[in-house]
């Protein structure tokens, strides 16, 4: 194989015919993608279904699926990492006031994550340090698992606005509610 270079001032135009001399074609001219591969009908039926589906709705990359059920009477607590052992414990006993509330009751699970996150946005856009949510308790439903309050646990946990939730004081809804504490924006 020679090596190609290019011309200069002092050599005449190079003949493309006399650079290609000498080089041996390709002997075929589409790419080889291997052997075709066929889909079962099981297959092929599977990938139809799904894509049929109706894909599942993500509002602020919250699902209506909760990862994890939650009972009815269960006491819900989080915090991330940093939050002071006395601020969550004054938290849970109610003494910090909470400044708005949202109520469940009567929402679907589509609707109420709607709700959720359109509420914690508004709350920590006017600054309140500290809301109510009431999910209720699914008693209305007996044997069936607390669903929304197991997304509302579930979806509290993702929202970056959220410091720290906790089930309510009796008075204010028991395990029924949540008081959530909300980042503080900065001045």
């Amino acid at each position: 194989m020679t090596e190609f270079t290019p011309p200069t001032d002092d050599q005449e135009d190079l003949d493309f015919a006399k650079l290609m001399k000498g080089v041996t074609p390709l002997e075929k001219t589409r790419a080889d993608l291997g052997p075709k591969t066929t889909h079962s009908d099981v297959s092929v039926a599977y990938r139809r279904l799904m894509a049929a589906r109706e894909p599942e709705q993500f509002i602020d990359g919250l699902s209506a699926e909760a990862s994890e059920l939650v009972e009815s009477e269960d006491d819900l607590l989080f915090a991330i990492p940093g939050v002071q052992i006395g601020r969550l414990k004054r938290l849970r006993q109610g003494h910090i006031p909470w400044e708005q509330g949202l109520d469940l009751h009567g929402f679907t699970v589509d609707q109420a994550r709607d709700e959720v996150s359109r509420f914690i946005r508004d709350a920590a856009r006017d600054n309140a340090r500290c809301v109510l949510i009431v999910h209720g308790k699914a008693f209305t439903q007996p044997g069936q698992p607390a669903t929304l309050k197991s997304c509302v646990n579930d979806w509290l946990r993702q929202m970056p606005n959220v410091v720290a939730f906790c089930s309510a004081q009796p008075k204010e809804g028991g395990t029924g509610a949540v008081y959530v504490l909300l980042k503080a924006r900065p001045v």
